[in-house]
């Protein structure tokens, strides 16, 4: 379980200590919610919410304001097989959805699953790569909402991510190999 990436810097990361890697590097921006293992395989819901406005003059000559959330699901696991994809995906997006303040001055939402495990099947991450779940509301006039999920495969060294995942696969890997994000700690 070496990782080396940039730098030639090499970290070793079991499934719990990368997930508390992220969560450690989540705070800063994130509201986190944390789960016990009856909850599993959600270990944490991540919450992120922006508001912006202009107005002239006073608060009350508002020109247009927007509102952006992002809700991210932390799924722990040791195997993600298909069946567990889809039921942690379902599960997700279910649940962002109600999380989501749809309405006027709504610009987006995303909705993130991201999953850390020792190792997933090759139909899973077929499955996740393939994932592309996007909503507009109100023909666009109330925000979108964009689905990205990725995952860390401990094991393998390996981070995927669907097409509106990257992002996300780009901030993960940021966190956890390069030398700046990580200190020299795992």
């Amino acid at each position: 379980m070496i990782f080396t990436r940039n730098e030639g810097y090499s970290m070793e990361y079991t499934v719990g200590s990368a997930v508390e890697r992220l969560l450690k590097s989540y705070q800063a921006y994130y509201n986190i919610t944390t789960f016990d293992e009856t909850k599993r395989p959600l270990t944490a819901i991540c919450e992120y919410y922006e508001a912006s406005q202009k107005y002239v003059l006073s608060h009350k000559a508002e020109l247009w304001s927007e509102n952006s959330e992002e809700f991210l699901f932390l799924f722990q696991m040791d195997h993600l097989t298909l069946h567990d994809y889809e039921k942690c995906r379902d599960y997700a997006y279910e649940e962002g959805m109600k999380m989501a303040h749809i309405g006027p001055g709504h610009m987006y939402t995303y909705i993130t699953p991201v999953f850390v495990c020792n190792e997933c099947d090759a139909d899973a991450l077929n499955a996740l790569k393939k994932t592309r779940i996007y909503k507009s509301f109100r023909f666009s006039f109330h925000g979108w909402m964009d689905f990205h999920t990725a995952v860390l495969e401990v094991q393998q060294n390996k981070i995927s991510s669907n097409t509106g995942g990257k992002p996300v696969e780009k901030a993960m890997n940021k966190v956890l190999f390069s030398s700046r994000g990580s200190k020299g700690k795992p």
